[in-house]
């Protein structure tokens, strides 16, 4: 695919607005209408908003912003679906550790959607200000972007590296939990899906919102990796909030399609680690790289960042294959 060059995209206001409204509103039929009972969800369903979050994301790329933001092109559209394809990659770590977390604190499946919804909304506002944080920063001080990509380079490496103990989830470690549980009472039970009951006469919070404690924490956690990551692809903010968005939206409904499937990528850490080093050097080098491959350079990363990924996925499934039991050895 040819990749023009990138021109400036006029971005309104009204375009801030407007996708934020998209957002507000997706989220408020979610909660309102479609999950509004407390149930389980299952895998077809878990698989259907899944594509449908992803076929928003490629609708909006491809049909709505061409459409609507004088000045979006192929360039832009590219820059999109790579910062995409990189934070909703990234974001699978994130769900391994959230199915951990959920697994310690023994949480009923039927409660596990409110969870991570509330979970969504807080990292919507917590990565809109990292984002925002930034841009400031690469605007004002360009020599950022090679302070972000040393460190993307240093995540990378030690995710490469790190053992099991990388994947421990030990929330009464966690400093948030330890500072809710000093100014807040918590309540031996959980009361449902409520975050807050009253228990021998006193209102206290429920460990469902000492699980929300720590899904939150953990996100952003992972941002300080996928932040700096989609910054490698693009600097501007517009683009870094739109593909981080739609990754973080279609992140809920992508944990109950994986969470049952962790075994089949093991291998997905080392994939993820290399995707980061690989950004991270792109950053660093990112004057040499693009006096010798151009425009091409979009192309060949978004490639890459493809290319990675679904080896460690494919990797993972036949090592799962492999040694799946009862298997009968040639």
């Amino acid at each position: 695919m040819l990749i023009l060059p990138v021109v400036l995209a006029v971005i309104t206001p009204w375009h801030w607005a407007g996708f934020t409204a998209f957002v507000l509103f997706a989220l408020a039929l979610d909660l309102g209408v479609f999950h509004r009972d407390c149930r389980k969800t299952t895998f077809r369903e878990a698989m259907g908003w899944t594509a449908l979050w992803a076929a928003s994301a490629f609708v909006f790329a491809f049909w709505v912003a061409p459409r609507v933001i004088d000045g979006w092109d192929a360039g832009h559209t590219a820059t999109f679906v790579t910062g995409y394809l990189v934070e909703l990659s990234l974001s699978m770590d994130n769900v391994f550790v959230i199915a951990l977390v959920f697994r310690y604190f023994a949480v009923p499946q039927e409660w596990q959607h409110r969870v991570l919804f509330w979970g969504i909304v807080g990292a919507l506002v917590m990565r809109g200000l990292m984002i925002a944080l930034g841009a400031t920063l690469i605007q004002e001080f360009h020599w950022m972007l090679y302070v972000f990509g040393a460190f993307l380079v240093y995540s990378g490496g030690k995710m490469m590296f790190a053992g099991d103990d990388a994947t421990t989830v030990e929330p009464d470690k966690n400093p948030a939990v330890k500072l809710v549980r000093r100014f807040f009472p918590v309540s031996p039970s959980f009361d449902g899906q409520n975050f807050v009951t009253r228990h021998e006469g006193r209102r206290m919070l429920t460990p469902l919102a000492l699980v929300l404690v720590v899904v939150e924490t953990t996100d952003v956690v992972f941002a300080l990796d996928s932040i700096p990551a989609i910054f490698g692809v693009t600097s501007d903010a517009f683009l870094v909030f739109t593909s981080n968005v739609f990754a973080i939206l279609g992140l809920r409904s992508l944990y109950f399609v994986l969470a049952s499937a962790m075994g089949y990528f093991r291998l997905l850490k080392y994939g993820l680690s290399l995707v980061l080093v690989f950004i991270g050097v792109k950053m660093l080098a990112e004057h040499w790289l693009k006096a010798w491959m151009g425009d091409s350079l979009m192309n060949i990363s978004l490639g890459i960042v493809l290319g990675i990924i679904l080896l460690s996925v494919l990797a993972s499934m036949v090592l799962a294959w492999r040694e799946r039991p009862g298997k009968e050895r040639g």
